[in-house]
C-alpha cells in the first residue's frame, strides 16, 4: 500500500535566518526570570513575511507574566526600519513558564491583525518552542508557519 501525504499550507509563511533565532532564544534565556521582547522588520512577498532585522526591547514591567516595551526604543527601532527600507512585521515576547501560544492577555493587546505576533516558550531552557500567531480583529489566533533558515 503506497501512502501518500499532502502538506497543506494556508495563512502566512514565516521565515527567520537561523542566526536571528539564536540570538531571539538567547536574549529571552538571558532576560529570565522575566518576559522579553523585541520587534521584527524584514520584507512581504506575498504570503511569505521573511525576518531582515530583530530589535531587541526593554521589558519596562521587568515580569514573568507580561510586558510593556520601551516606547522610545520602539520609535527608534520604526526610525531605523525605514531608513532601511524594511517593514515592520510584527513582535516577539517569551513566555518562561507557559506555552508557545497567545494568552488572554496577548490576543486582547493584539490591535494590528496584519502583524506577526511571535512567542518563545522557555519551559524547558533546554527546548525552546518559538511559534508565529496571526490575531485577527475578532482576536481569533491563526498559526503561521515558521521557517527557520
Amino acid at each position: 500500500m503506497k501512502v501518500i501525504i499532502l502538506f497543506w499550507r494556508t495563512g502566512m509563511v514565516i521565515r527567520i535566518k537561523k542566526l536571528d533565532y539564536d540570538s531571539i532564544v538567547r536574549y529571552c534565556l538571558d532576560g529570565l526570570p522575566n518576559e522579553s521582547c523585541g520587534l521584527i522588520a524584514g520584507f512581504v512577498d506575498g504570503d511569505v513575511k521573511s525576518v531582515e532585522k530583530v530589535y531587541f526591547l526593554t521589558n519596562l514591567d521587568h515580569n514573568n507574566v507580561h510586558f510593556t516595551m520601551d516606547p522610545k526604543e520602539q520609535f527608534a527601532a520604526v526610525k531605523d526600519a525605514r531608513s532601511l527600507g524594511l517593514t515592520m512585521l510584527g513582535n516577539f515576547h517569551s513566555h518562561p513558564e507557559t506555552p508557545s501560544r497567545p494568552s488572554e492577555e496577548d490576543k486582547r493587546l493584539a490591535y494590528d491583525s496584519t502583524a506577526v505576533y511571535m512567542i518563545m516558550s522557555l519551559m524547558d531552557n533546554d527546548n525552546p518552542v518559538f511559534k508565529a500567531f496571526g490575531v485577527d480583529k475578532d482576536k481569533n489566533v491563526t498559526e503561521h508557519v515558521l521557517e527557520i533558515v
